[in-house]
């Protein structure tokens, strides 16, 4: 009987295996490089996570995070990136501010829609299989999106961006979280989204090379004037089909294989791993077998009548898929992840999109009233333009063709400070755990909201507007937590679920905002405030997420096997 078990815990379950010395005896001697000679007639069983290990921390791990963090971008400027069109575009589109705030919510209705399809597609057919096909078509509808000169057109265009711009924008935390140890998996989630706050910046460096042009060209075959704007849809798009590219190579999760029982596939994209990190000279990594842990549980098989359809067979295997995330023991974290995404999202994509046209407008109020003093929602009360009263009075409207400098500025902060943000936390995540940085970022970022409604120093008023954007920060910190807590058959799902009320946040969020911003200011800031405070306190009941992330002992189970996967404590 072993004296000594190594205790692996994930997810409140613990594993025990024997030590590397007890493992190995009966047959199997100890070399003096402390490398075992295992007789070939007995197997090399490891669990995942120790064979995971075996391929070490290497090129392979930074470029798959360099390329999920340059994913994230693209999702970021794919929905986003209409902000900036939006003040620019008001005349060649003839859009008031609803309008505005359909178009700033329609791309996450998208995702909304999506959502559940990607995440029982990445949990049942793969995750890449989902990430690279969706990001060729989001890139499609980019591009044809910049050539519509109708509304509603546009909206429906944008609509399918979004529809197929949701596949990677939760599927690729599980699938980056899969190819990590636990030891790694938040630090590789944060250091991706590290690249993706540094990547982040080139949103208001392309806005301001592209947009504050005046160059224009007529397309006669479509009855369209191209116009900066237009061009800038079209870059904000563009990484999408990149990214598409430099993922081909990569492998699918060997995690995702393992749980579809695909054993040679999951040791052989182990092997793929092992030679990246370690070169190819290197000895092949010998593994015989990988052992199901407990974080692997394999979705049982769905027996179907032969007269039912293939659409009938999908929305029951969603369902099977998805009722598991309701119920114990999995309801109360679906729940509240849920709900902290949902006040994120409304408050940091909500009050995001109108972040360009609010500096826009402030630094024109500033040009005309340079001795004036006023709050924000003062000055966007005396800016407001009624597109519609306008027309009817045939009345010439001063229509915006650029951005104010300062608007660029501003948002070029904004993304250094998402950028130091990511870093910091993923330097500190493992060591204070999770609750403290998400009740931070949360309640700190309430408060802002709240207090920004008295300051009537324009410059100090949009630092505090920028501190309250802050808030998707935690998002990562959520998502990270929600990958910790849920197995991977249901992994990508949950993620899914909890970006799609999260995107739905941003649809309420935007549209709210859309509604009050020029008549009711006050409320809108008032409620992005309350939501973010009311999210932090909902942090604390998060399971385990008091938990720190502690630094496994030392064992060397480089060649270590098991005699039979039965003898496996569990």
């Amino acid at each position: 009987m072993c004296e000594y078990q190594e205790k692996i815990e994930e997810n409140d379950q613990k594993i025990n295996s024997c030590t590397l010395n007890e493992k190995l005896k009966n047959g199997t001697e100890i070399l003096k490089n402390g490398r075992p000679s295992i007789p070939a007639s007995r197997p090399i069983v490891l669990t995942f996570e120790e064979a995971l290990a075996l391929t070490k921390f290497g090129k392979f791990n930074y470029y798959l995070i360099f390329v999920c963090g340059a994913i994230l971008t693209t999702v970021l400027l794919e929905t986003l990136g209409i902000s900036f069109v939006l003040p620019v575009s008001e005349c060649d589109m003839e859009l008031t501010t609803q309008d505005k705030g359909i178009l700033s919510a329609i791309g996450f209705g998208g995702i909304i829609t999506s959502s559940h399809l990607w995440g029982f597609l990445a949990d049942t057919t793969g995750r890449k299989k989902v990430i690279l096909p969706t990001l060729l078509l989001s890139f499609t509808f980019t591009v044809l999106s910049s050539l519509t000169q109708n509304f509603w057109t546009l909206v429906v265009l944008r609509y399918l961006n979004g529809f197929f711009v949701s596949g990677p924008s939760a599927t690729i935390y599980a699938y980056l979280g899969e190819f990590h140890t636990v030891k790694h998996r938040s630090r590789a989630i944060m250091y991706a989204s590290v690249i993706f706050g540094l990547t982040c910046i080139s949103l208001p460096l392309m806005a301001w090379l592209v947009i504050n042009q005046q160059w224009q060209f007529y397309i006669p075959v479509i009855d369209v004037v191209f116009k900066p704007w237009r061009l800038f849809l079209i870059v904000c798009g563009l990484p999408s089909f990149i990214c598409a590219l430099a993922l081909i190579k990569v492998p699918e999760s060997p995690r995702f294989h393992l749980a579809q029982g695909r054993q040679l596939d999951t040791i052989e994209t182990l092997q793929f791993m092992h030679r990246m990190n370690n070169g190819k000279n290197v000895e092949r990594l010998h593994i015989d077998r990988i052992v199901e842990d407990v974080d692997v549980v394999t979705t049982p098989k769905i027996d179907f009548n032969e007269e039912t359809s293939k659409i009938g067979r999908i929305l029951h295997s969603m369902k099977v898929q998805t009722l598991p995330l309701f119920m114990v023991p999995h309801l109360k974290k679906t729940l509240i992840a849920c709900a902290i995404q949902f006040g994120i999202f409304a408050s940091s994509n909500g009050m995001y999109m109108f972040f360009p046209l609010i500096l826009n407008r402030m630094a024109n109020f500033s040009e005309e009233n340079p001795q004036s003093r006023a709050t924000i929602c003062e000055i966007l009360s005396a800016t407001k333009i009624n597109f519609t009263e306008a027309v009817s009075r045939n009345e010439t409207l001063d229509c915006t063709s650029e951005l104010d400098v300062s608007a660029y500025e501003h948002t070029l902060a904004l993304e250094l400070f998402y950028a130091i943000g990511f870093a910091l936390i993923g330097l500190i995540i493992n060591r204070l755990g999770k609750l403290p940085i998400l009740f931070f970022i949360l309640v700190g970022c309430g408060v802002s909201a709240l207090v920004t409604l008295f300051i009537d120093i324009p410059i100090l008023a949009i630092y505090l507007y920028l501190i309250l954007l802050l808030c998707g920060l935690g998002v990562t910190v959520v998502n990270a937590a929600t990958v910790d807590l849920f197995p991977t058959n249901l992994r990508a799902m949950a993620v899914c679920i909890s970006l799609m009320m999260g995107r739905l946040g941003s649809v309420v969020g935007a549209n709210i905002v859309g509604l009050l911003l020029d008549n009711y200011c006050e409320v809108a800031f008032t409620l992005s405030g309350s939501s973010l405070i009311f999210s932090g306190i909902l942090a604390f009941f998060i399971p385990n997420v008091r938990n720190r992330t502690k630094e496994p002992e030392t064992v060397n189970v480089s060649m270590a096997h098991r005699p039979s996967v039965t003898s496996i404590g569990r």
